[in-house]
């Protein structure tokens, strides 16, 4: 009898506990993601009530137009970005993981960008780049580098390279404190044991620090990828994807679509087409570290 009532009291408490995490989750991720799989599937212009059903033809002028994949080699600048920023993360952490003076001065200093506003630091940075009275023109000038100066926003060339530097000093000081924990985790012994072995800085690096912090460093490197592809704020704030479409990336495509050109139904495949996108490119990076962990 006691056994019985345990059995049901234990049900309870289960189901009152896992209610609201499932409530929550079906209300903000499944509803909301099978809602964005119907409309991708419709004609929908945002505020008419009628949806007419296409079926598979907003897929169809995805893959068809060549203007809305191209745009991917727009992210890719900050991809390569990512992976500039991750290096340098690496090194401040190493060095910053060390006995020196006024180290943890220098560690806030390179983690405030990450805790700032993007909307602020975007147009923080609108002032920077800005042609006329930028501070960044202004420096070339009294360096006697006026060949260098340019419309940094306005310039198709240079204008992913400015936006791309502006996320890397957002978020190198995030990338630095993971490093940082990572490197905390590893035995002293271990080093001391090299350091008596006869090994210099250079070899306790490869071979004690790296092995050591390698999952960490797949980890963010998975944050990266998806990152870039997933870029949103800053070129929307700063260039509305300008000049002439140059800085647009999916993201910014896709919001375009829906409310500037009030096509919802191709906008929701686009969202569909980059959740597969981000999707595969997390597998293929799963199923190589899990590969890397059996091998």
């Amino acid at each position: 009898m006691y056994s019985s009532i345990y059995k049901k009291q234990k049900i309870i408490v289960l189901f009152t506990f896992l209610l609201l995490p499932v409530t929550l989750l079906v209300l903000f991720s499944l509803y909301p993601g099978a809602m964005l799989l119907y409309l991708s599937l419709t004609s929908w212009d945002g505020y008419s009530a009628a949806k007419g059903w296409v079926g598979l033809d907003n897929y169809r002028e995805i893959f068809r137009n060549s203007e809305i994949f191209s745009v991917f080699s727009h992210n890719l600048y900050y991809f390569f970005g990512g992976i500039i920023q991750n290096i340098i993360a690496l090194y401040f952490a190493v060095v910053l993981n060390k006995k020196l003076r006024g180290r943890n001065i220098y560690r806030v200093l390179i983690f405030l960008p990450y805790i700032m506003n993007s909307v602020a630091i975007a147009y923080m940075f609108s002032y920077v780049y800005d042609s006329q009275d930028g501070s960044l023109n202004g420096l070339l000038t009294l360096l006697g580098l006026d060949s260098l100066i340019t419309s940094w926003l306005g310039n198709k060339h240079t204008v992913n390279i400015s936006l791309a530097f502006i996320s890397m000093w957002k978020y190198l000081g995030f990338n630095m404190v993971i490093y940082i924990g990572a490197l905390q985790s590893i035995p002293d012994d271990l080093y001391e044991a090299a350091l008596i072995d006869g090994a210099n800085e250079r070899q306790s690096f490869f071979y004690i620090t790296w092995p050591s912090i390698l999952k960490i460093v797949e980890l963010s490197m998975l944050l990266t990828v998806t990152g870039a592809l997933e870029v949103f704020d800053l070129p929307f704030i700063m260039t509305k994807g300008g000049p002439a479409g140059a800085s647009d990336t999916f993201v910014t495509k896709t919001v375009d679509t829906a409310f500037h050109y009030s096509n919802y139904g191709l906008a929701s495949a686009m969202g569909v087409v980059l959740l597969l996108i981000v999707i595969v490119v997390i597998t293929i990076q799963r199923k190589f570290i899990l590969r890397e962990e059996k091998g």
